[in-house]
């Protein structure tokens, strides 16, 4: 019985991050959905950027959706301020005296993103919506690359690539990490399947009568590309559409950002469960439980496979094979977190120590989920 539940758990324990990929590379090379993609006629286009203190990074950003290789005369921008107090909304301000193409709102009092996109909506003139964080520079064709796939009505939500810089401007990896490689791998995939079900918040676009209003505390590169799907369309990956952003420097910066998207996934999938009925939704509702639901508590399994592991010790020799696995994978993990810095630019270390954050994340959220607790506010992501 025992080692029953030990390969079960370990079984949903791996299942969404090797297992599901697998079936969905099958499933979506079998279907092959190609989007209907065309650069002509181009749609208006409004790009949205809520800014909280982002006076270093906002007139860049702005200027570099101005200078878009896409005509003028169809790309607007909108910025929202958070209530800024550094300067964020002067800058805006002198830009948008230079360019009639930009606007300023002011969010008073501080209320996050979520609520500063609904602020903002009533004034898009476009008919498509483009949201880029305050500190995302976009490759000179991103946005054509992003609004090209409207040209398939099917399709009601686009998401870019993200493609994180060191300091000085040079790239670090595919998106900062394996993971990230990983992860865009699957959204090709689950493209060619039908939708993808996790975006990149800095660089997505949607069909601006598509948009639905949320809480505040709800999260919009969550939520509304689940909105989209509720309203019979898709949500699809363009990885020609690329955007730089400063990598995280400190494992402080990016533990917190974890725990905070993963908080508001598990709030989002709880709004929108009804998505996870697969007599309604079908292939998506199978898709939605193993990329997101079953990701973000596989640390549950994994716990119980590890626990009962060495109680297994003696049954048969895979289980002390196991178990070292575990000590080795722990001594991996505290190498990259506190070992020697030729240690820590191990390329297996940081992998383990990146699966451990990940899980560790999404345990801590799952605790602040379950006693309650939503987060709505945002600090600006630090590089």
């Amino acid at each position: 019985m025992l080692e029953w539940i030990f390969w079960v758990s370990l079984l949903l324990g791996i299942y969404p991050y090797a297992l599901y990929p697998l079936a969905v590379k099958l499933l979506g090379g079998a279907l092959r959905r190609r989007v209907r993609a065309a650069d002509e006629p181009l749609p208006r286009v409004t790009v949205l950027t809520a800014a909280f203190n982002e006076a270093r990074h906002i007139e860049a950003t702005v200027r570099n959706k101005l200078a878009q290789d896409y005509p003028a005369e169809l790309i607007d921008v909108i910025v929202i301020s958070d209530e800024s107090t550094d300067g964020t909304d002067e800058i805006v301000a002198r830009i948008a005296a230079e360019s009639g193409r930009v606007r300023l709102l002011r969010q008073t009092p501080r209320a996050g993103k979520t609520s500063a996109l609904n602020l903002a909506m009533p004034a898009v003139r476009g008919d498509i919506v483009v949201f880029s964080d305050a500190n995302s520079i976009y490759r000179s064709d991103a946005i054509r690359m992003l609004v090209r796939n409207f040209a398939d009505p099917a399709v009601g939500y686009v998401t870019g690539k993200m493609v994180y810089v060191n300091p000085d401007g040079s790239l670090v990896g595919d998106g900062c990490s394996a993971y990230m490689r990983y992860e865009n791998r699957l959204r090709a995939a689950e493209t060619d399947l039908g939708s993808i079900v996790g975006v990149d918040g800095g660089i997505d676009a949607v069909r601006a009568k598509l948009y639905r209003p949320m809480r505040a505390d709800q999260l919009p590169d969550f939520v509304l590309p689940l909105n989209v799907v509720e309203q019979g369309h898709r949500v699809v990956f363009e990885p020609k559409a690329l955007l730089s952003e400063d990598a995280l420097t400190n494992q402080g910066s990016e533990y917190r950002m974890r725990v905070r998207v993963a908080l508001r996934a598990f709030w989002a999938l709880w709004d929108k469960r009804s998505l996870l009925n697969p007599l309604r939704y079908g292939v998506f509702a199978w898709q939605l439980w193993s990329h997101k639901l079953l990701r973000y508590v596989s640390f549950i399994p994994l716990v119980i496979a590890a626990a009962i592991n060495w109680s297994l010790w003696s049954v048969a020799p895979v289980y002390p094979v196991l178990a070292a696995g575990q000590v080795a994978f722990a001594v991996l993990v505290l190498i990259a977190w506190a070992g020697p810095k030729s240690f820590t630019n191990n390329a297996l270390s940081r992998y383990s120590y990146y699966f451990f954050l990940l899980n560790w994340s999404s345990a801590v959220a799952f605790g602040r989920f379950l006693a309650g607790k939503k987060q709505a506010l945002w600090q600006p992501r630090a590089g």
